[in-house]
């Protein structure tokens, strides 16, 4: 094949490929960035909503608090005279477009009915209202639910007006009724004193929301400004009783307003059961909308109803339809035009770049010394005279790299060989120096105290004990074994740690304290390398509190990264920054010549590797030092698989 075709191809791959992968991001980037604007649009405008909606309870408030507080109603309760407020209280109910408008005594037995001035001396003391004005004296004003008994002693009219057979509706909550006899209401009430500040009465009235779109319309005209796209309302606003429309403009497919119907069990479950707003794209009745509901709370913060607004999700699909098409249309264009600019650039390209190709074959293959004939000054032979320049760095480096991985090599084979070396003569000295050790100890049992030569043979003994401290620890740590790991309660190791070390007269003056997570799962560990790991901690932390303070021990489960930490904070004389990043080092100590060998970390820092855990320090001179170690939870299913 050519090297013009294989130009051609490769830059048609690259065009498909590049073009596929903008145009997929972008549609993507596109949708939803319209899905995002269609979903803070429809948040704000249930903000919108929530205003209009608290506007309305806000002037039923006023008309209520003002009507108590006129004089002439006053005087009527003094007097005893309340039939002759009853016309005044009928022109207020009217006039101010209230549906309930009643007055009770203090106790909350009806005094005088708007709606029905002949009944009288029923209690309404379970009103929430009522019994909140009762108790605190002062004006409340919420939405509440009506029940059948207190709509018929009313009216028939609110009777008729709240009731509601439920209307089949898709991806409802199951619900054993079938009907809705109580009502809710927006309403107010608020207390009546008389001249020397005593309770009298009390006023309360409302608006049965029920069949009454007076708010759901102000929403659609003030938010929705009455948009509509191809015959359909742009926005919708609804209220509901618990999951029941019981006013809204959504439509039926016959035009009729579509109460009756119910809220999706979805939304239910946010809105209702868990008190969330919900924010999304819903199916409505006939429709997909772009929706937010909000919870409707009563004075009690009970939630008992749901405002909704939404906007014609077929507005934003059609935005986004189109959009893709003119961003398809313009990808395709682009690579039309690619393919055709390809293909001439390849012709003038092809001859050039043909060597560079064979040239490319022969360094790929490993001959190096490949140069490539420069015959142009453009930039093709700027590419020749820099191909040409790479190959022979490449040369250089690869001569380079592999004297650096032999010294490597070598380095290597000399540092096990030394460490086999240690671990022999370590073994090889260990057994004379015990007898060095056990015969210097029975030459100073047998000695009299006041023998001058005691003095030396005590340093014999101390230098002695401390060379085989150094060659046990140089073994251990050369031959640390793989862990025998069990399920163990890592609560029950630093236990058996403490009950082991406690009575030691290293830590007869230390206070050590356990907060212990007793909810801490068990885990797949080696009990006795990791009991090992923190006794050397716990030492560590005594012989850094010179065998005087306090020591806190604490457990617990970091469900984040799903592991146990074990923490040991000491109030020792803490550990310099400098030797902050040694402490893990083989031999490195701070301790005086002969109290350690500087192996104990260094092993402690092996064994938790091998488990897979990690141990860190935190340090404040003069303040103390905190070891955390970090092993992780694993079942028998996951120890089994890692090894």
């Amino acid at each position: 094949m050519p090297i013009a075709t294989k130009l051609i191809l490769s830059f048609l791959l690259i065009i498909v490929i590049t073009s596929t992968i903008f145009t997929v991001v972008g549609i993507q980037l596109i949708n939803n960035r319209i899905v995002t604007e269609a979903q803070e649009k429809v948040g704000r405008d249930l903000n919108s909503a929530r205003e209009i909606y608290l506007s309305k309870l806000n002037h039923i408030n006023d008309v209520v608090r003002l009507t108590a507080d006129r004089y002439y109603i006053k005087d009527a309760l003094i007097s005893g005279n309340v039939g002759s407020f009853a016309e005044e209280l009928v022109r207020v109910k009217e006039s101010e477009g209230l549906d309930i408008l009643t007055i009770t005594d203090p106790s909350g037995n009806v005094l005088l009915r708007a709606n029905n001035i002949s009944l009288a001396g029923d209690s309404q003391y379970h009103n929430e209202l009522v019994a909140a004005v009762k108790k605190n004296n002062v004006p409340v004003a919420g939405t509440m639910i009506i029940p059948i008994e207190d709509l018929r002693l009313e009216s028939q009219l609110l009777v008729e007006q709240a009731h509601f057979t439920f209307i089949y509706t898709p991806m409802a909550r199951a619900r054993s009724e079938t009907e809705e006899t109580s009502g809710m209401m927006q309403g107010a009430a608020a207390p009546i004193f008389d001249y020397q500040n005593n309770l009298i009465g009390i006023l309360y009235g409302g608006v049965l929301l029920n069949r009454n779109y007076e708010i759901v319309d102000e929403i659609k005209r003030t938010v929705f400004q009455d948009l509509q796209y191809k015959s359909q309302d742009i926005g919708t606003a609804t209220m509901f009783q618990d999951d029941l429309r019981i006013s809204t403009n959504v439509k039926n497919a016959d035009g009729s307003r579509a109460i009756g119907t119910r809220v999706s069990e979805e939304v239910y479950n946010q809105v209702i059961v868990n008190g969330k707003p919900y924010i999304g794209r819903a199916y409505v009745v006939n429709n997909w909308y772009i929706s937010a509901y909000e919870p409707i709370e009563n004075i009690n913060s009970q939630i008992i109803g749901i405002l909704y607004v939404g906007i014609l999700e077929q507005k934003y699909v059609d935005i986004k339809r189109q959009t893709v098409l003119a961003f398809l249309s313009i990808a395709l264009i682009g690579v039309l035009v690619s393919m055709v600019l390809s293909y001439l650039l390849s012709r003038s390209l092809s001859g050039p770049i043909k060597k560079l190709v064979l040239a490319s074959k022969e360094v790929a293959s490993g001959n190096l010394d490949t140069k490539v004939e420069i015959t142009t000054t453009d930039e093709l032979g700027k590419l020749a005279y820099t191909f040409n320049k790479m190959a022979l760095a490449l040369r250089e480096r690869d001569d380079k790299l592999k004297e650096f991985t032999r010294s490597k090599i070598m380095e290597s084979e000399r540092l096990a060989l030394i460490g086999q070396l240690s671990a022999n003569v370590a073994h090889e000295l260990n057994n004379p120096l015990q007898g060095i050790v056990t015969y210097s100890h029975l030459l100073l049992e047998e000695m009299p105290h006041d023998d001058p030569a005691r003095d030396s043979l005590e340093k014999i003994v101390i230098q002695a004990n401390r060379s085989r401290d150094i060659i046990r620890g140089l073994l251990d740590f050369s031959r640390q074994r793989k862990p025998d790991k069990t399920l163990c309660d890592v609560n029950n190791v630093l236990k058996g740690c403490v009950s082991l070390l406690e009575k030691q007269a290293l830590f007869h003056n230390i206070q050590i304290t356990s907060n212990l997570d007793e909810k801490l799962p068990l885990t797949i560990i080696d009990p006795s390398q990791i009991e090992r790991v923190f006794i050397n901690i716990i030492v560590n932390a005594a012989d850094a509190m010179d065998g005087n303070g306090k020591l806190n021990l604490a457990t617990r489960f970091d469900s984040v990264d799903h592991s146990i930490e074990v923490e040991f904070a000491d109030t020792g004389h803490g550990i310099e920054k400098e030797n902050l990043e040694k402490i893990f080092d083989p031999f490195f100590t701070t301790k005086d010549t002969g109290h350690g060998v500087g192996l104990g970390l260094a092993i402690s820092f092996g064994i938790i590797k091998e488990h897979k855990g990690t141990i860190s320090v935190e340090s404040e001179i003069g303040k103390g030092t905190t070891f955390i170690v970090r092993l992780p939870v694993t079942t028998e299913e996951e120890s089994v698989k890692d090894e």
